[in-house]
């Protein structure tokens, strides 16, 4: 029997040989120990069939990806999953055919999106294979873990501590 899904569930997006497609696993590396034992936070690939098994019964989730929009490289964008579809091709980075979009949008067919699903991208500038995040990814990490924790902290009180690394 497969052990009870979270009630809160943050999951940190990306691939760590890609430059800055490892910003949401970055993040995820980032609120480890911020965030209440209840809270699990989990590095992913982003694979599409796979993401939606992961979130599947948790009713609130976090997810944070890079993304390409446009937008300066390190602008942290917020989307709330649940009342709209994520910006068409801003989340294409997956070196899958289906990635966190489609994954998004196969929960919501499927009647199976979470209560609370929000989404936290990070604008990406490089994603050279084998190279590290670029400057301004890395100085949005931070940040974009600091929203995070403002959020559970409005919706989940209890799942997040008042550490302000």
């Amino acid at each position: 029997m497969a052990p009870p899904a979270p009630d809160c569930l943050v999951i940190g997006i990306g691939n760590p040989g890609r430059g800055d497609d490892d910003a949401g696993r970055a993040v995820a590396r980032w609120l480890r120990g911020q965030v209440a034992p209840d809270c699990r936070i989990v590095e992913h690939d982003g694979e599409a069939a796979s993401l939606f098994a992961t979130f599947e019964g948790a009713a609130t989730v976090c997810l944070i990806d890079a993304c390409v929009s446009g937008a300066p490289a390190g602008t942290v964008r917020r989307f709330d999953a649940v009342t709209a579809p994520l910006p068409q091709g801003a989340f294409g980075l997956s070196t899958h055919r289906l990635g966190l979009a489609e994954a998004i949008e196969l929960a919501r067919a499927l009647g199976q999106l979470p209560d609370r699903c929000v989404v936290y991208a990070i604008e990406g500038l490089s994603f050279r294979p084998g190279a590290q995040l670029s400057p301004p990814v890395t100085a949005a990490v931070p940040l974009a873990g600091r929203q995070v924790l403002a959020e559970l902290l409005r919706i989940l009180p209890r799942h997040a501590t008042t550490s302000t690394r």
